[in-house]
């Protein structure tokens, strides 16, 4: 994987959601930004509340390996095959949610995966986020996109930003016009590489 941006052709996009509520408003907003997306471009769709991944235990630095259940494999597998990768996370507590940091948590322990190279992997591929919020206030996602922008940028991975729309009962953010209408060209956007803040004052990377 290099950091070129890919053509369409060589595209695929997998979904990550993080929210306990099926159907939820994050959901409804990352449908209608996907719904935009050329047809001959794979998308794939994983709940983690349907299919919760075990807490992680962080086993990088003991000896031994410790057990990789069937379902970390194929969520694994799929990261490492997607080359867009979209959370799509309700704002809780100002930030993503517990199933979604969970998940990001496991990235901790791919790194650590001898012969995965998952950090080299993952570089050049692109880290998108889609969250509700029950705030209008846009400046409160503002710890959410700090967390997936830095993830993005210690991968080095591109950032394509958090596509925020307003929503706290079932199906609100359909409502959200500002929303739906980001929703349309969200994913035609270019997406810079992520740098952390030091390196955009510097240039450097």
């Amino acid at each position: 994987m290099t950091t070129d941006i890919l053509t369409d052709a060589d595209r695929s996009f997998l979904f990550v959601l993080g929210s306990s509520r099926p159907e939820g408003n994050s959901e409804t907003l990352a449908r209608a930004a996907a719904e935009q997306l050329p047809a001959d471009i794979p998308q794939r769709w994983v709940d983690l509340a349907k299919d919760p991944l075990p807490d992680f235990q962080d086993g990088r630095h003991e000896d031994g390996t410790w057990p990789v259940s069937e379902q970390e494999e194929e969520l694994r597998r799929l990261t490492l095959e997607a080359t867009d990768i979209v959370i799509v996370s309700p704002l809780y507590w100002y930030t993503v949610s517990a199933n979604t940091k969970r998940y990001l948590d496991y990235w901790s322990g791919w790194l650590g995966v001898p012969g995965l190279d998952f950090k080299k992997r993952m570089a050049g591929r692109t880290l998108w986020g889609v969250t509700a919020m029950s705030e209008e206030d846009e400046v409160r996602a503002d710890g959410l996109i700090t967390a997936l922008n830095h993830s993005a940028a210690y991968l080095g991975m591109r950032f394509g930003g958090v596509l925020l729309g307003n929503g706290s009962r079932p199906g609100q953010v359909r409502g959200d016009e500002r929303a739906i209408t980001r929703a349309k060209t969200f994913f035609e956007r270019e997406a810079p590489l992520a740098r952390f803040p030091a390196e955009e004052e510097t240039g450097e990377r």
